[in-house]
């Protein structure tokens, strides 16, 4: 089921994105997506807390500030440079996560991309803007960001003891929910993306060339972190700080650009990154299944 959900989800996407309401499902999708499903996932599992989550938040926003910086310093574009920094968490990472390691990575998912969205809160304005955006503008924007806002309600209900509950199926079924949706919804909104993108070969050259030194430099951060930091069970979590690196860039950096830029030069870079992605993270599923 972990598997076939998503691939069900993305095969309904590319049927969807030809009705006339395809616009206006994507976006109720998408929004559901970010404003209810994994808020859902967030709260649960930072209210049923579990040993290292606050240190994988640490390593994906560090990660995502390095990747930054140095393929800034690579490509000498900061909007390139943060299609390479700033992944798509939500809409791939989950489902990809779900059905590569199974439903017990959901916690450390949602350390990972609650790091990785304030990363991107915060980096994603400042790189597409032509103008310098302030710091205390940057980080408003992340604190009434829906997974900050997530933090802050799970960290209300442990204070009202919420963790200590005996009986809580119905939170259990409204998580089991929140988690499938969550999976449907973003292989369907990727789905109805692709459906509509036009990719060339050298786009997808260019992609497999940037995931070759990602990927290098995640071996390395990887390597370091499990040595050094101090990330409680981290020997179960070291495959999906790795999947950190295989994911493709955020969607909604193109419409950020067009918006403060008024161009759609990133929609390449993320589609062939997304198809890249894709390959990519597959030959891992099957490289994790065969060691």
């Amino acid at each position: 089921m972990a598997l076939l959900l998503p691939v069900f989800g993305f095969l309904c996407g590319l049927g969807l994105a030809s009705i006339s309401a395809a616009a206006s499902l994507k976006a109720l999708l998408a929004s559901g997506l970010a404003r209810c499903f994994i808020p859902i996932v967030i709260i649960y599992n930072m209210v049923f807390y579990q040993p290292g989550s606050l240190s994988l938040m640490l390593f994906s926003f560090a990660s995502a500030v390095l990747l930054f910086y140095f393929f800034l310093l690579i490509l000498k574009d900061r909007l390139r440079a943060l299609c390479v920094s700033y992944v798509n968490l939500a809409w791939l990472g989950f489902p990809f996560a779900l059905a590569l390691f199974g439903p017990e990575v959901s916690a450390p998912m949602v350390a990972l991309y609650v790091g990785g969205s304030i990363f991107g809160n915060i980096w994603a304005v400042s790189a597409v803007s032509p103008d310098a955006q302030p710091w205390a503008s940057a980080a408003k924007k992340a604190a009434l960001s829906p997974p900050v806002l997530a933090l802050l309600l799970a960290g209300i209900f442990r204070l009202l003891g919420l963790q200590h509950l005996q009986e809580h199926h119905w939170i259990d079924l409204i998580y089991q929910c929140a988690k499938i949706g969550m999976s449907f919804s973003g292989m369907c909104v990727l789905g109805m993306w692709m459906r509509r993108t036009r990719v060339h070969w050298q786009d997808i050259l260019r992609s497999s060339r940037i995931f070759a030194l990602k990927l290098l430099c995640g071996a390395v951060i990887c390597s370091l972190a499990y040595a050094f930091a101090p990330i409680a069970n981290i020997e179960r979590y070291i495959g999906v700080m790795l999947l950190l690196f295989c994911l493709p860039p955020a969607a909604n950096i193109v419409a950020l650009e067009t918006h403060y830029q008024g161009t759609g030069a990133s929609a390449q870079y993320i589609a062939s990154g997304t198809i890249v992605s894709c390959a990519l993270v597959g030959l891992y599923g099957l490289a994790l299944h065969l060691i």
